[in-house]
């Protein structure tokens, strides 16, 4: 076999595989995408956290991550089947990534939000604490939304269907479009709010290890000291750990798609091998479908990190659902017979 056709067999085996990636690993992340952040909204949005401002910003992210997996995954999964209509209407082409783009904004910088909002609670200075509130928290949330929708409107004038020479059919119409948009999608919609979530998620645990400095004279002293934190504060505490981890999960599988999306819009004139293509799709391909998996994964994050009282949370919702489940079942038995 010569050279050429051993990389023609492997651009088909590479474009197969990411077509293939596409149809079964889809389905998979979008399975447990959709189930962990609406079982989070459902937990999240019970009276134990309602009164919780990073609560309720972890419930909003949860819900822009699952319009993020219903607008992002859905295509991807049927363009397996059938012809994906995105890559070939104009309309539908800017309005689904309009969507995509803007709710994946929103869900990041509220995580920054919430990165915030336990520096500002874990502060030693009580008036920075005084601003860790569900007032500010609201405040914050249309601020994201207001943000989010401009950073992302220039989408319906740069995109179009049917693209040729681009990682996808649906992408920037001109080189200056491309520019613009890669370089906002991968600075201000990934990488910059996941240095924010560092920056702030370090800053927080200083500030504990500063809070835990002052108070360990006190515990040394012959007074004895009773340690019952009531359920605010151990909600608090599960809060922030919950949120140092999903920083950590979210710069694992959001940034590589950001920087092979720079990437690739770098290099696009650059004279490339079919089999060079074909790998650089494929690698960016996986990237893509990974970023989706940081999207989908906030519940499972919770019930490892969100204490006994998430958990507990969680346990209940279950029974709930299993009760109405079964009553549903009876009603139907009874009205058979």
């Amino acid at each position: 076999m010569s050279s050429m056709d051993w990389d023609a067999t492997l651009v088909s085996i590479l474009n197969n595989t990411s077509s293939q990636l596409n149809r079964y690993f889809s389905i998979i992340i979008f399975a447990f995408g959709t189930i962990g952040n609406i079982l989070n909204i459902l937990v999240l949005a019970e009276k134990t956290f309602r009164s919780n401002s990073c609560a309720l910003l972890f419930l909003v992210s949860s819900m822009a991550n699952l319009v993020t997996i219903l607008s992002g995954l859905i295509p991807r999964m049927l363009s397996g089947w059938i012809t994906d209509l995105t890559n070939t209407i104009s309309w539908l082409c800017k309005s689904r990534l309009f969507l995509l783009w803007t709710v994946r904004t929103i869900a990041l910088w509220i995580i920054v939000l919430a990165a915030i909002d336990r520096w500002l609670l874990t502060s030693t200075h009580i008036h920075r604490r005084q601003f860790s509130t569900l007032r500010n928290a609201y405040h914050g949330i249309i601020m994201a939304f207001i943000f989010s929708i401009i950073l992302n409107v220039e989408l319906f004038y740069c995109y179009e269907a049917n693209v040729i020479n681009a990682p996808s059919k649906c992408y920037g119409r001109t080189d200056t479009c491309r520019l613009i948009t890669d370089f906002s999608y991968a600075f201000l919609t990934n990488i910059i709010p996941i240095f924010f979530m560092l920056v702030f998620g370090i800053k927080t645990i200083l500030n504990v290890r500063h809070t835990r400095k002052r108070l360990r004279p006190e515990n040394t002293s012959t007074t004895p000291i009773v340690n019952q934190p009531n359920r605010t504060k151990k909600i608090d505490r599960y809060m922030l750990v919950s949120l140092l981890t999903q920083v950590i999960i979210l710069s694992i599988f959001l940034l590589p798609s950001a920087i092979l999306k720079v990437y690739s819009t770098l290099t696009i004139h650059y004279n490339k091998s079919p089999l060079q293509n074909a790998i650089e799709n494929f690698i960016f391909n996986i990237g893509v479908l990974f970023s989706y998996i940081g999207s989908g994964s906030t519940f499972y994050i919770f019930t490892l990190c969100g204490g006994k009282l998430y958990r507990d949370a969680v346990r209940n919702l279950m029974k709930l659902i299993l009760m109405r489940i079964r009553c549903k079942i009876s009603e139907r038995t009874l009205n058979q017979t």
